[in-house]
């Protein structure tokens, strides 16, 4: 075991095209495709970059190709992923002497033509198991030349994708077991970042941060950046461990009996941004956590289920599972249940638009919707009862899942991701749960009501919570407006 947490472990990562070596010629380059994983520290991806840099005396290149509008991100998601990367475009400079490069456009036409100008031996890049992504490297590798190797490392997951099972998983009690017999092998500290002996030394790239930001934020302004999240790796480290307000060093003790609680934001960990852009490790994480464990178990426990357990479902039910946005990807009694009641008749019917604006008859799942809209982060009960609502409310569960996939990947900080597409599927196609009691519009899909929210917690005071809330966001954004005309009148 000693050895192995001294290298990446082969499993991590797996070979999407193996190069053929010219004879006679000296292997070229290794770039790094950071795409998932924004990140220096903890990064298996990077950490294997150069560990095959090392053993065959090559340089390295870090490169980035950033998706306009990926899936319908703004300056809220875009904004965050471009301060986060300036900060490891510096490090990777300023302390490892590694060349960053940021691309824009389509990563199938920019990578290869890198991989190419450079001529690039090995291609390492992270996993991410959407649609968009995977058939994105697939055309990469038939672009690049027959010389080059493609390695993919899931430096996301804890245990591999593809390690943890080699199916698609019913639930959490079906994946479980694999995960954790796994872990001991897994879980493991990471070893010391050894630079690559060979530095670079071709021409590398000067890169306008502030212009790019700039022109996303304007680009994307519809869904504003937010200020209770500062991006980056330091920053997300600060929310994990922060001698203030850190996860586990102020507010683990609460985990496990606040966490279902709208009212006590603070009872979450916070760290869904950072893990969502890879800008902590999860596998980090999860070894700060259970070395307080003795501490908190019960609230340690309850963390890692989340962090480790479901986050990798979400992964597993995404890799193998194509139609993981759609009523196809339901299972077969699901599926049935909700087209059996798909023309049920409706109390109210909306609109997308009158949704996206919390124009219902529902003061709880308004506010909800809002806290989205203007906090970018649902807290995580309330996201269950979001989107099984929006499922009441919508002519059928096809309407329904499209709409709540479109309001979540535009809001939510988190968006875009396995998680929130499960998360969707959970409340209206009942993946990874069970059919319950038959019933109109859900048939045998779990219900929820505003009746059992105020059972749970004070509905009330989570309203009054919420509009406080946006309030003081309307107010700080009408004072930033005026000091920005202000600046306007001063300079003209």
């Amino acid at each position: 075991m000693a050895a192995i947490s001294n290298s990446v472990q082969p499993s991590r990562f797996r070979v999407l095209k193996k190069g053929s070596r010219p004879s006679g010629k000296e292997l070229g380059p290794v770039v790094y495709w950071m795409f998932r994983d924004q990140r220096v520290s903890d990064n298996w991806a990077l950490i294997h970059a150069f560990e095959q840099a090392n053993m065959s005396n090559v340089p390295v290149a870090v490169a980035f190709n950033l998706f306009d509008q990926f899936l319908g991100a703004k300056a809220r998601h875009l904004g965050f992923m471009l301060r986060g990367l300036r900060q490891v475009h510096h490090v990777l400079e300023e302390t490892l002497q590694i060349p960053f490069f940021l691309f824009r456009g389509k990563a199938e036409d920019t990578i290869p033509n890198f991989v190419r100008e450079y001529g690039a031996s090995l291609l390492v890049t992270d996993f991410s198991p959407l649609r968009e992504v995977l058939k994105c490297k697939e055309e990469i590798c038939k672009r690049v030349d027959d010389s080059v190797t493609v390695h993919e490392v899931d430096a996301h997951n804890i245990v591999p994708t593809w390690v943890s099972s080699e199916k698609l998983e019913y639930g959490a009690r079906t994946i479980r077991s694999k995960i954790t017999k796994r872990l001991p092998q897994y879980l493991i500290d990471f070893p010391t970042l050894q630079p690559p002996i060979r530095k670079w030394a071709a021409t590398t790239q000067v890169t306008d941060w502030d212009g790019i930001i700039a022109e996303v934020l304007r680009e994307g302004a519809e869904v504003p950046e937010l200020r209770w999240c500062e991006p980056g790796e330091k920053a997300g480290m600060e929310v994990l461990m922060g001698s203030k307000n850190g996860f586990l060093t102020k507010r683990l003790k609460s985990y496990s009996t606040d966490r279902n609680n709208p009212l006590k934001p603070g009872g979450l960990s916070g760290l869904s941004p950072y893990l969502h852009f890879g800008q902590i490790s999860a596998q980090r994480c999860a070894l700060e956590a259970r070395s307080v464990r003795k501490l908190y178990p019960q609230a340690v426990d309850a963390f890692l289920e989340e962090l480790i357990v479901r986050r990798e479902l979400a992964d597993n039910f995404c890799f193998y599972q194509p139609h993981y946005d759609s009523l196809q990807g339901a299972w077969e009694w699901a599926r049935k249940t909700l087209l059996d009641h798909a023309c049920d008749k409706r109390e109210h019917l909306y609109t997308r638009d009158q949704l996206e604006k919390a124009q219902t008859a529902d003061p709880l799942w308004n506010a909800s919707q809002l806290e989205m809209v203007y906090y970018g982060k649902m807290h995580g009960f309330m996201r269950m009862y979001w989107a099984k609502k929006i499922l009441e409310w919508t002519k059928g569960p096809e309407e329904a899942l499209e709409i709540s996939i479109y309001l979540n990947n535009k809001y939510e900080i988190d968006g875009r991701d396995p998680n929130g597409y499960v998360g969707c599927m959970w409340s209206i196609c009942g993946i990874h749960d069970q059919g319950w009691k038959e019933r109109p519009v859900f048939g045998k899909i779990r219900y929820m009501n505003y009746a059992g929210c105020k059972r749970k917690f004070d509905v009330d005071g989570y309203i009054s919570y919420v509009k406080r809330l946006v309030g003081d966001i309307k107010k700080r954004k009408a004072q930033d407006l005026l000091l920005s005309d202000k600046a306007k009148q001063i300079c003209s």
